[in-house]
């Protein structure tokens, strides 16, 4: 298994990055492996797999770069920059355009842990990579990027309150379940690679979620000592597909906004997060959520920083008659 060393002050410190060029990577390698975990995944992809494909068809160089980029059990590091504040997708495509064509080449041999074919002995690699992620990203992930982030978001402020609740070793221990672990001594377990462990005490360190399932990490040194675990945010909130209908009679007695409210109170949300999974407006859900605490259908309660509802035992009668209805 592959551990950091982490000590107290470092991971104090650390906090959550929102990336949309992580995200966008991240699809490039849903396509890449071309199934979905989930029925929200697999909906994307009926919808952008045919066209990526036909387009390294198209591009035989690129294919074999992606292949090598994403290697076996290593991504070259050039195709993932670590996450810098605030930084546009178009700013961190400028950084993998800019890698040195010897570092690629050094970065997919890493990847391949072999010679590289013959067909990406060259220079424009970086210059390939880049405007494949940069398609991705048009086509794929931008046009839907406003919704990505309300559910990233949502996802932090899950991940925060949780941390509030069970500390820190409780937010590591699942970001990446069976890969990342906290292991105790100060060591954090990120993937199960056999790679020697590296130090990082003193470094930022960033948690970076992603809508699809799948994550890496990656690090930023000597000049600046940064590291990143990205870790796909939870499939609840990914998947809208799982959400649970709305019985017609409770959208009728409530609005049907207001139920879908209550119906996905099973189990604590922050108003954050009911935003996410809804698509509803901040304020909306605050209404909603103040009528509903108001009638006793729902509760609330504080987690750390975050405040939590969730349905109360009338709430659940409630539903359960509409459904019978």
């Amino acid at each position: 298994m592959g551990w950091w060393q982490v000590d107290a002050d470092t991971l104090a410190r650390s906090r959550f990055l929102l990336s949309p060029y992580a995200e966008t990577f991240a699809s490039l390698k849903l396509l890449h492996a071309g199934a979905g975990a989930h029925p929200g995944e697999q909906a994307w992809l009926r919808a952008h797999l045919p066209a990526y494909r036909a387009r390294l068809a198209a591009d035989p160089v690129t294919a074999a770069l992606v292949r090598a980029g994403l290697g076996r059990d290593w991504i070259a590091d050039f195709l993932t920059p670590t996450p810098w504040d605030g930084e546009s997708f178009a700013d961190a495509l400028a950084r993998v355009r800019a890698a040195r064509p010897e570092a690629v080449r050094a970065h997919l041999r890493m990847s391949l842990g072999g010679p590289l074919p013959a067909a990406l002995e060259r220079d424009d690699l970086a210059d390939r990579a880049a405007r494949l992620v940069e398609y991705v990203w048009e086509e794929g992930v931008r046009p839907y990027w406003a919704r990505r982030r309300r559910v990233l978001e949502a996802d932090v402020v899950a991940r925060t309150a949780r941390a509030g609740q069970g500390g820190w070793a409780a937010v590591l221990d699942a970001l990446r379940p069976g890969r990342t672990r906290w292991l105790g001594e100060s060591r954090l377990q990120v993937n199960l690679h056999e790679y020697p462990p590296r130090e990082v005490s003193g470094a930022e360190l960033l948690f970076v979620p992603v809508t699809p399932q799948t994550g890496w990490v990656s690090w930023e040194e000597p000049r600046r000592e940064r590291y990143a675990v990205v870790y796909p945010c939870d499939g609840v909130l990914a998947d809208e597909s799982a959400r649970p209908p709305v019985p017609a009679a409770l959208g009728a007695l409530l609005g049907r906004a207001r139920a879908e409210v209550l119906v996905l109170l099973e189990s604590p949300l922050s108003t954050t997060q009911v935003v996410a999974v809804t698509g509803q407006g901040l304020g909306s859900v605050g209404r909603h959520l103040r009528v509903l605490l108001d009638a006793g259908l729902v509760q609330r309660r504080r987690a750390g920083r975050s405040v939590l509802y969730s349905r109360t035992a009338a709430g659940e009668v409630l539903l359960r008659s509409a459904e019978a209805a």
